[in-house]
């Protein structure tokens, strides 16, 4: 392939699972992928370019400890509460939203110069339809994460300061914070916003996030019922999109859903 009509990968958390089989699919498209991971001996392809074409920020952790057996329970149909089945604390929830925020939104930051140099532009943020809006009871911040065009990152952290602050003094119910897997909640939905705020900014740029559906991995003890390579697809597919493709979406399953 000419050097001129490469295009040019970066997947964040690829070392296995869904980020490993986005990998796979790009590559498999002629794709120049770069596999980025946290563990260094397994962060194995490592390069320099004069642009980026694609970046997929796929990293993420659950934002506690998750309980094998309660989890087990609630596949198989039984009432269990959420609580039980990831048991979380501030630290936990701290680094959650770190990570599947503002890790996601960093890499964007950084890499933003990179992929304003391409001509299609592609930005694909895997995310959780557990970020979906209806699961935050504040009609505050609903109103705030949903005004994409005074939307700004100021006021998406200003949004996540509050939520830690009162996390930290036991007053997530009384002010309208979900109270049940806290943390990936508030982090999802605040990436969401995030994407849309993009999308807005950058419109030669296609900007979508995407929920890969209940697949194995390791973040759920493997108890998910899609493979890697299902939940690959979509994300893969958002980042190939051709340039009448959609921006500024969420994805589930090949359909969109509502933020």
């Amino acid at each position: 392939m000419a050097e001129e009509s490469k295009r040019y990968a970066v997947v964040t958390g690829a070392n296995k699972g869904i980020g490993y089989g986005i990998c796979k699919k790009l590559a498999s498209s002629g794709v120049v992928v770069v596999l980025t991971a946290r563990n260094e001996k397994r962060d194995f392809i490592k390069t320099q370019f004069g642009k980026l074409d694609i970046l997929v920020n796929n990293a993420g952790v659950a934002g506690g400890i998750v309980d094998h057996d309660a989890l087990i329970r609630y596949r198989n149909g039984e009432k269990v509460d959420w609580n039980e089945i990831l048991k979380q604390d501030y630290e936990m929830t701290e680094e959650c939203v770190r990570t599947n925020y503002y890790g996601a939104e960093r890499v964007i930051e950084a890499l933003l110069p990179l992929l304003q140099l391409s001509t299609s532009p592609r930005i694909v943020n895997v995310s959780s339809k557990m970020g979906s809006l209806k699961n935050v009871p504040s009609e505050r911040v609903k109103t705030v994460l949903s005004d994409i065009e005074s939307l700004t990152k100021e006021r998406i952290d200003e949004v996540i300061r509050e939520f830690l602050k009162d996390y930290k003094e036991g007053s997530l119910e009384s002010k309208g914070w979900p109270t049940r897997v806290s943390g990936y909640t508030v982090a999802k939905a605040a990436l969401n916003a995030y994407t849309r705020m993009l999308a807005n900014k950058f419109p030669h740029a296609k900007v979508n996030c995407v929920c890969p559906g209940y697949v194995k991995t390791d973040i759920n003890l493997n108890t998910g019922i899609l493979s890697i390579d299902d939940g690959a697809e979509n994300p893969a597919k958002l980042a190939l999109l051709p340039d009448n493709g959609p921006s500024g979406l969420f994805f589930s399953l090949g359909e969109v859903v509502p933020f």
